[in-house]
Order: C-alpha cells, then structure tokens, then sequence
C-alpha cells in the first residue's frame, strides 16, 4: 500500500512534512530514502517545525546522529550512509523505542535494525524543483496515521 504526494517546490515539501508531523507520537520511526538532493533534508526540516523544533536542522552525514531537543518531542535525524560496510551497534533501539520520533535516511543500510513497524518514505526527483514523494506504511499503526492524514484535504496541492 503506497500513498503519493506531488511536490512542486521545497516550500511544499516541507509544508507536507510539517503537517505530517502533527501527527506523529513518541516512538515514530520513518525511514527516507531518495537519491542525493532528493530532499531528504527539506523533509525533515518540516517535521522539525511541524514539531516546533527552533535549532537549525541539516543533514547528520559526518556525525551520523543528531538529536534536536526543544520541540514537543524529541526528533532524532540520522544519516546512516557511512554505515553501509559496518556492524557498529550506535544504540538505534534506545532512539526508536523511546520518546521521540526517529528520521532515518538511507535507512536500507541498517534494515536488519530497524523495528517491524514503520513509515518508508521515498522521495524522488521528478524535475528541478518537483519531487514525487511516496509513503509506504508497514503495519497497522502506519496505515493508519496515512489513511486518515491523506484523508484530510488541507494536504493537496
């Protein structure tokens, strides 16, 4: 099951996000995968407002983690593409079983890691500035939240 939203500029990808966020709970794990450049960043940047975070958000690629603590809850962005050849264990269980909400890019280099319910997001480059993004829950709680968020109209373009 797939649910799709077109994005036409980073604006709205990060509008999406941000709504999105308002619905997240603690222990939320989203997965996004996309090419470099996709938008991957611009995505989480909109869960950040979505969940008040104040700090400046940019990609974790050279510190793999990076935990920003002052929005409603905890959101947890990291970049695990240097981890591609490793079997370094960082602690992810504490980060997605806790009370935050979990953003993995290049998440398919510690699938073995990951919990058994999730939301893959897929973002992919249509053209210079539109974007295709894909949301593929896997379990109930993550079909769930997608049915009802992609219910709601203030979501279309």
């Amino acid at each position: 099951m797939e649910f799709i939203y077109d994005s036409n500029s980073a604006e709205q990808t990060m509008d999406f996000a941000e709504k999105l966020a308002q619905r997240l709970d603690k222990g939320t794990v989203i997965t996004l995968e996309g090419d470099l450049g996709a938008g991957k960043t611009t995505f989480t940047k909109g869960l950040a407002q979505g969940l008040g975070v104040t700090r400046t958000v940019n990609s974790p690629t050279f510190t793999i983690i990076k935990e920003y603590m002052d929005g409603k809850l905890p959101l947890y962005h990291m970049d695990v593409y240097r981890l591609e050849e490793s079997d370094e264990d960082l602690g992810f269980d504490e980060y997605f079983h806790g009370g935050g909400i979990s953003v993995v890019e290049w998440a398919h280099f510690i699938e073995d890691m990951l919990p058994a319910e999730i939301l893959k997001i897929k973002i992919n480059y249509v053209n210079d500035t539109g974007r295709k993004i894909i949301l593929e829950p896997v379990g109930n709680r993550y079909i769930d939240l997608c049915k009802e968020f992609f219910s709601n109209e203030s979501i279309s373009n």
